[in-house]
């Protein structure tokens, strides 16, 4: 068992990985469960560039831009609140299988909208969805990755996410700039969705269910079978017997459920930290630049065409600093990059407010500054934060109530979403760039500070041993030795 008081990657009795084909099937899961991510992040980000062209066809007020944009995010804190508590009882495979039905029945009642009941309908379809995605799929890769990729295999998720954010820029400024000029263009541009959401219906049909899952139903056989194709034989067989002394153990104390975890000190905390890690993601503002960058960038002082493409440059860093965040999941701690990511993201909110001071609306250099440091804003937020908060959320709550735990953080985290989404363009419309900006900064230093006292340790620590540590309170002991500061 893992020391709680240790300051590196904690050791386990797991027999070690060795090579082997185990590899190639973890790397092909988790290729298919993320064409989950891929839709979360295209479904998020095709509004970018199809909003326009959408407001001009249908008529859209500013009022309904923002009802057709946030319909989505809302509806995705209620996917994340449900998907986690249908995977505990369906299973983790099962729900990303009607999650990808919801995609492609959400994406043709957005395409062949005639009027805008219909397209709010079709995007609270894909808010589900992609809620559901975002609390479901990390889970089902922490479950099926050994502890030690652990990190690296469920980070994936949130590089899909980005790629998919890239996807629908690129896209958009394809699309817009070649066929402009023909009616309803923003419907080619949600169409391309269909295509990822068959790929991940028909690959999940052959993807494994996750062997937590299945020792919790009891199936322990089928657990063991499929361990025995993600791992080497004998670490398989180590392995269900920890998995299967934890859910015995849970079993006996019968603490399952939303009620359970409020009447347990250690869980409700746990479920606090979650919840507040989720939000100040959030806080930080990435989605704003996400939903609406295109309207940032002409604010900025671009014109329309050329805020599409260069709304393409944040895509691009967001997915290189993707895989940065990977290589840095399996060898920096969860904690030491959230402090260092809220630092520098903090840090570029600060630039912007000022530069948007200094260089005031009419100077040349204005919106390429302004540009570069959402650039750089970008880039910390993806390599620093997202990967990080999505697999530390995947990782820190005990089996049994990993579903409720996860499900409830990312609610919040998507209603904080989906309220700055709403809200994000009266904000700028009332104090612009400068006091939008300084805003998130304030924001930001409350969220570090938060971090550095509150968000305990996971990396380098078996789901199991987490489980232990989290339920009991040990994870936390640290803080009575060494001023309220958690494990590191």
């Amino acid at each position: 068992m893992a020391d709680p008081h240790s300051t590196g990657p904690a050791t386990s009795d797991l027999p070690p990985l060795v090579a082997g084909p185990y590899r190639k099937r973890l790397g092909l899961i988790s290729v298919v469960a993320c064409f989950g991510g891929l839709l979360f992040g295209y479904d998020t980000g095709v509004i970018n560039g199809a909003l326009r062209p959408m407001t001009e066809e249908l008529g859209l007020t500013p009022f309904t831009e923002g009802v057709v944009t946030s319909s989505l995010v809302f509806a995705a804190a209620f996917g994340a609140l449900f998907g986690g508590r249908v995977s505990d009882g369906i299973g983790r495979r099962s729900t990303i299988i009607i999650l990808a039905i919801l995609f492609f029945v959400g994406t043709l009642f957005v395409v062949f909208t005639p009027g805008v009941g219909i397209l709010v309908t079709g995007r609270i379809l894909l808010g589900l969805a992609v809620g559901g995605a975002s609390t479901v799929v990390p889970v089902f890769l922490a479950e099926l990755a050994p502890y030690e990729i652990r990190g690296s295999i469920t980070g994936r998720n949130e590089v899909a996410i980005v790629i998919g954010q890239l996807s629908a820029f690129v896209i958009n400024a394809i699309i817009g700039n070649v066929f402009g000029h023909i009616d309803g263009v923003w419907r080619f541009m949600f169409a391309i969705c269909a295509i990822p959401a068959i790929c991940l219906f028909f690959g999940m049909l052959r993807m494994p269910e996750s062997p937590r899952w299945l020792v919790e139903k009891g199936r322990r056989e089928k657990a063991l079978e499929v361990l025995k194709t993600v791992r080497p034989e004998e670490r398989a067989i180590a392995e269900l017997g920890e998995v299967e002394q934890v859910a015995e153990e849970e079993e006996e104390e019968q603490k399952v459920g939303l009620g359970a975890i409020l009447t347990n000190k250690w869980l409700l905390r746990v479920l606090l930290v979650g919840i507040g890690v989720a939000m100040a993601q959030q806080l930080t503002g990435i989605n704003s630049i996400m939903y609406y960058g295109q309207v940032v960038l002409i604010e900025s002082g671009f014109e329309a065409n050329a805020a599409l493409i260069a709304n393409i440059a944040p895509g691009i860093v967001a997915v290189l600093g993707g895989f940065i965040a990977l290589y840095m999941m399996d060898r920096v701690d969860r904690r030491k990059t959230f402090t260092i990511g809220l630092s520098l993201t903090t840090t570029c909110h600060l630039l912007i407010g000022a530069a948007s001071i200094l260089l005031p609306v009419g100077n040349a250099a204005r919106p390429f500054v302004l540009l570069f440091l959402i650039v750089a804003f970008v880039m910390s937020m993806q390599t620093f934060l997202n990967v990080a908060v999505w697999v530390w959320l995947a990782e820190i709550f005990p089996l049994h109530m990993r579903g409720v735990g996860i499900g409830v953080s990312v609610f919040f985290g998507w209603t904080t979403n989906a309220l700055l989404a709403l809200y994000f363009p009266s904000i700028i419309a009332g104090i612009g760039i400068t006091g939008a900006f300084f805003l998130f900064a304030g924001v930001g230093v409350l969220a570090l500070v938060f971090v550095i006292t509150q968000v305990p340790e996971t990396r380098g620590v078996s789901l199991e041993t987490l489980e232990e540590d989290v339920s009991t309170g040990a994870i936390y002991a640290v803080k009575k030795r060494k001023a309220r500061r958690f494990l590191r």
